[in-house]
Order: structure tokens, then C-alpha cells, then sequence
């Protein structure tokens, strides 16, 4: 793959050509900033952003304004390739609060599709209604910690009014969820996103995160997406690595909470 030229597309369709990402969002262009808005338990924040030293801190100061003005906290998502150099520690200074860097990691959907054998007693099951939902929100409690429940509702906005958009998968050890994972199917883009995948601790280093990532491959192939990405954690980037996954870029979400 000829990485430069996927992370130009990349930018256009994912970040520049963004479209909502469910029920209740939209996507706007501000200048030289395109941002987000959705709804209190969606997605909000700024997708991409061309800026200089001379506009940065003005349009710092526009978007906090516009949705603070929406009542909404919001992300900055700073990809490493995203001007000028000191765009962090402007954002810095503007009261954000930056989350752990994760590398963005690509894949060709046909090449990492291949089917991996599961534990004995475990069955991937497809997630179409508010029973498999549930299952989804409560392996993500599990796994990572938190409240999920957000994501539960978005997915259900998602199912619900664009089901050609998402698709869902939870994997069950006999009966009881064990693993989980979304995907994510942006129309007119070449790339599937890839999202999710947490495992519970006792199932974890059985093959479960592998199968996810293959079953959602294959279903992104099927809706026409050539590419699979995924914002990978570093605890998943060896994983992805050895799946054939190549680093495109890294991108660090700065968040802004409105008082």
C-alpha cells in the first residue's frame, strides 16, 4: 500500500468529507476547521482542521465558542501530520485535555477477512436489536471500564434509523458475552472503521479479537469498503501489526469540557 497517498484519502473522505456519524448529527465547515455537532450522548468535536500560526488560536477560540454556545463538551481529534507544530500546545493553553495517542492502522478488508478458529463453546452472534445492544454495552463495561451506556444509545439511534451505516457482533461462550465490537460503514468511502473489540479479562488471548477483527473485515468487503481502519490503542497495535496492518498516521484526542 502506498501509505502517503492512503492518508491523503484518508483525510478527504474520513476527515475533510466527513458525514454524520448518526441520528441527530451534523457536519459543517468553519472556515478552516470541519467540526460536529450531534446530540448529548453522540460524538462531538472537530474532524479536521487546515490551520497556520496566524488563524490557530482564533480558530481555538471559535469552536469552543460554538459549542459552548451548544452546550456540548467536545473533542479535538490532532492527528501527528496536522499544522502548525505547535497546534498541541496551543490547544494546551486553551484549557484541552489530552487522552492517550493511538496510532491510526489500516488494512486492506480482503486480506484480513480470513476466518480464525474460535474456543470450543463460543459463537460470533450479530447485534440487531436492543437484547444484543445491551450484551454489547455491558462486555464494554467490562472490559474497559466506565460507562458505556452512551454507546449503547448511539448504536441504537444507528440500528434504528441507518442500519446500513453500523454493524455490530458479540461473541458468546456459552451464552454469556464475552467480547465485542462495532463497525462502522461510512457511505461513499473506501474505508470501514473499525471500532470496540474489547474482550473480558478470562476470555482475553484466545483468538476472540482476531475473530471480531476478521468478521467485521469481511462485512466491510461485502458493503464495498476497500479499506479497514482502526484508531488502535497500544495495547491492540501489536495485534493489528501482525494482522498485516500498517501505521498511517497517530492522532491524540484533546477534550474540552463546558462548564
Amino acid at each position: 500500500m502506498d501509505l502517503a497517498a492512503l492518508r491523503t484519502l484518508h483525510d478527504q473522505q474520513l476527515r475533510l468529507g466527513a458525514r454524520p456519524d448518526g441520528p441527530g448529527a451534523r457536519v459543517e465547515r468553519d472556515g478552516p476547521v470541519v467540526r460536529q455537532t450531534g446530540p448529548a450522548h453522540g460524538w462531538n468535536g472537530v474532524l479536521w482542521s487546515g490551520l497556520t500560526p496566524d488563524d490557530a488560536d482564533a480558530a481555538i477560540a471559535a469552536q469552543i465558542g460554538h459549542f459552548r454556545a451548544a452546550g456540548r463538551g467536545f473533542e479535538w481529534k490532532l492527528y501527528s501530520h496536522d499544522g502548525p507544530a505547535d497546534l498541541a500546545d496551543r490547544l494546551l493553553a486553551a484549557g484541552f485535555v489530552p487522552d492517550a495517542r493511538e496510532t491510526v492502522m489500516v488494512a486492506e478488508a480482503a486480506a484480513v477477512s480470513a476466518p480464525v478458529d474460535l474456543p470450543e463453546g463460543v459463537e460470533l452472534h450479530p447485534v440487531t436489536d436492543e437484547e444484543g445492544v445491551r450484551m454489547v454495552v455491558e462486555v464494554h463495561d467490562r472490559a474497559f471500564g466506565g460507562d458505556s451506556s452512551p454507546i449503547g444509545r448511539r448504536l441504537l439511534d444507528q440500528l434504528a434509523d441507518a442500519p446500513d451505516t453500523v454493524a455490530a457482533v458479540v461473541a458468546l461462550a456459552h451464552g454469556e458475552p464475552v467480547s465485542a465490537a462495532r463497525l462502522e460503514l461510512p457511505r461513499g468511502s473506501d474505508f470501514a472503521g473499525l471500532y470496540g473489540g474489547g474482550t473480558v479479562a478470562p476470555w482475553r488471548g484466545k483468538g476472540l479479537y482476531r475473530a471480531l477483527v476478521a468478521h467485521r473485515a469481511r462485512i466491510a468487503a461485502a458493503h464495498g469498503h476497500r479499506y479497514v481502519q482502526v484508531d488502535a490503542a497500544d495495547t491492540s497495535r501489536p495485534i493489528l501489526a501482525r494482522l498485516g496492518f500498517a501505521e498511517l498516521t497517530t492522532t491524540t484526542p484533546y477534550t474540552y469540557e463546558i462548564e
